[in-house]
């Protein structure tokens, strides 16, 4: 059967609008079946996915993460040095419980903050450890957003809904990060991962 050129214009139309449907999917990084766009808007600016990777605890999956910057940067101190916003984004893998996410909150904060640092940005570790309080803990499928929002400081988000307001000070976000990018790092695979250093 010879196709008419209408038909041939048809087809090569239809192809062209499959592909163009199928270019979100190119568009995202997949981390054991959770999801991460290549890019994401914070406080009006459109950030680029760094790096992502999954947080295991006695090979349990525990929570897939991606680390959005302006620029990417494949080591702790450029990224830390970076005044615009940024995001971490938490895929939870199981439910945890408010306590045990709080406590290894703090642990990460603990192993990679100094006791002088730490007394800096005491009240700001307070107010988080609230907004934790007030959640009834994390379950599988969640997705938390922890972002720094120049002049208005760190901001959680959990399923699309805020958390409590904003809270200041440029290093206690800096301390946040080093939870997953510091020297002692929560998950020694994932900080690579975040940093884009994975081959």
């Amino acid at each position: 059967m010879i196709s008419t050129p209408s038909k041939i214009r048809g087809l090569l139309a239809g192809a062209a609008l499959a592909m163009a449907v199928s270019l979100p999917a190119i568009a995202s990084v997949d981390v054991s079946g959770y999801k991460f766009d290549d890019t994401a808007q914070v406080a009006g600016k459109e950030l680029k996915l760094n790096g992502a990777g999954m947080r295991t605890k006695f090979v349990v999956k525990v929570y897939a993460a991606g680390l959005y910057v302006p620029d990417k940067k494949n080591n702790t101190a450029d990224i830390l040095k970076e005044e615009g916003p940024r995001r971490v984004t938490i895929q939870m893998a199981r439910d945890v419980s408010s306590e045990d996410f709080g406590k290894a909150f703090m642990e990460g904060l603990n192993d990679n903050v100094d006791k002088n640092e730490k007394q800096r940005i005491v009240s700001q570790i307070g107010r988080m450890g609230e907004l934790f309080a007030s959640v009834n803990g994390l379950k599988k499928g969640d997705v938390l957003h922890l972002d720094w929002i120049p002049g208005t400081g760190t901001q959680a988000e959990l399923n699309g809904k805020k958390l409590g307001g904003p809270i200041p000070d440029l290093n206690f976000y800096n301390a946040i990060l080093r939870i997953w990018i510091g020297d002692r790092p929560v998950d020694r695979s994932l900080k690579p991962a975040l940093l884009g250093d994975v081959k």
